[in-house]
């Protein structure tokens, strides 16, 4: 007899999930990234990305019944999953995974709201959907990280694709079979290459392969085929994009959940909407700020030092349009040290151009650290020299920018973004009782009433705080 293939393996593990089976922090911490993700999507449902893709669903799709984020329009599951993966990474302000080196949440949420809206699933049906998704993606990033990152592949979305295959295939309630088809299906359709970090594309990322996770696992709910060793073939997912020796399948296996990924390491969630790769740094410079009263007028010269793998995507001394702003490290430094803060009107268009802004950018250089990373974790360290116009040099340096079960943000945190977020897309008179919502995902006896209520309160007349021409 043939021994199990990975695929098997995992689709056994993925099925054995039960809500009940689940600790109350990974509850808790699955609602946090849940509304998290949610705000995420909303405040990033009116920029031009997102509202291209809704243009083309309009125009060159069926229609349909599931929501679109932000909005009061629907489209197929398909495509919402689609839209609304787009919306919820279109600012980059969506949480992050040390053992994936991505951005977790952003390809389960869509994927399963749109699939929950078709088969009327409930809160605890979403939740255990959700959770099982995280530790499918994480499973399969310990086997291929941190090479798989290095190389140059989007693991939110090259990973991500099996996160929602296998979120959807228990929302599905599939057998160990069809489950492990999907995960299959998913091999095949994995993508996105960090070329394109810095443009539209990279949001895009987490759409299509929201998308793809659903679309995996319905196909193989029609009993669809596909290979049982799409993964660890010779030509399969492992060999193909990491490469002999550069991964170690069974790591997808022998820590399956124990301890659960979502609790440890967990997500990180985000206080500035930019790349994580630059949020060290963004700390250091607001620590600097406020320890040393630095403003532009009294600062000579600024130095970040970055390791080699962030330092790859956020080196961008002059970046040319909002997205690409979010992935320069000196951009990002700059305006921390100019306000004290960094925020979404930092990333409109204009605010590139501004004379006082380019003046200090001027000043930043962007350095290597000399020492390579240790694990994922290292690789958000930064460090923020500044020399001032007196001669004096000044130092910060942040290990862990973000936000997560081992680094906790303050209670109102995550109340305070999900309402600065989604005040952009919806009625601010609806957000109190969304986020009473949210809070109670478990109580709720139908993910249907949580999008008609957003359908409903879409400001349709005011069309979000930037309704890009589509």
């Amino acid at each position: 007899m043939n021994a199990p293939t990975i695929a098997t393996e995992l689709a056994q593990r993925i099925t054995a999930l039960r809500y009940d089976d689940l600790p109350s922090d990974a509850v808790h911490w699955a609602k946090v990234a849940i509304i998290d993700t949610l705000a995420c999507a909303l405040a990033g449902a009116n920029e031009a990305g997102p509202r291209i893709a809704q243009k083309v669903a309009r125009v060159y799709g069926a229609g349909g019944t599931v929501s679109l984020w932000g909005t009061d329009r629907r489209a197929s599951a398909l495509d919402a999953a689609l839209i609304n993966g787009t919306a919820g990474h279109a600012l980059d302000y969506d949480d992050v995974n040390n053992t994936i080196g991505g951005h977790p949440s952003v390809p389960l949420l869509p994927a399963i709201i749109a699939l929950g809206e078709m088969t009327g699933a409930s809160g605890r049906d979403v939740l255990l959907a959700y959770v099982t998704g995280f530790e499918a993606q994480a499973a399969i990033g310990k086997a291929v990280n941190v090479y798989h990152y290095r190389k140059g592949w989007h693991p939110t979305a090259t990973l991500g694709v099996f996160g929602a295959a296998a979120a959807c295939a228990r929302l599905l309630n599939l057998d160990v079979a069809r489950t492990a088809t999907a995960l299959a299906i998913a091999a095949s359709l994995s993508s996105g290459i960090k070329a394109n970090f810095g443009t539209m594309v990279k949001p895009l990322h987490a759409g299509h392969c929201s998308r793809n996770g659903l679309y995996a696992a319905l196909m193989a709910k029609e009993s669809f085929t596909a290979a049982d060793d799409a993964l660890e073939h010779h030509q399969g997912f492992f060999e193909m994009f990491n490469g002999a020796g550069n991964y170690d399948a069974q790591k997808a296996l022998t820590t399956w959940a124990n301890p659960l990924d979502l609790l440890n390491p967990g997500i990180g969630l985000k206080q500035y909407p930019c790349c994580a790769s630059t949020h060290s740094a963004i700390d250091a410079a607001l620590i600097l700020r406020e320890r040393h009263q630095l403003t532009p007028e009294r600062i000579a010269k600024i130095e970040t030092v970055t390791h080699a793998p962030a330092l790859a995507h956020t080196n961008r001394p002059d970046p040319k349009t909002a997205l690409d702003a979010k992935f320069s490290v000196q951009y990002c430094v700059a305006r921390a040290l100019m306000h004290g803060a960094v925020t979404f009107d930092h990333f409109e268009d204009d605010a590139l151009i501004e004379p006082r802004l380019r003046a200090l950018l001027s000043r930043v250089t962007a350095n290597t650290h000399p020492n390579a990373p240790k694990d994922m974790a290292e690789h958000y360290q930064g460090v923020v020299n500044v020399t001032t116009t007196e001669g004096k040099t000044y130092s910060a340096r942040v290990d862990q920018p973000l936000r997560g079960p081992r680094n906790l943000a303050p209670p109102d945190r995550l109340e305070s973004k999900f309402k600065d977020c989604a005040s952009r897309a919806l009625r601010p008179d609806a957000l109190p009782r969304l986020y009473e919502m949210l809070t109670a995902l478990e109580t709720l006896a139908n993910v249907g009433a949580l999008t008609d209520f957003m359908a409903a309160a879409a400001n349709v007349a005011g069309g979000g705080a930037r309704r890009a021409a589509a």
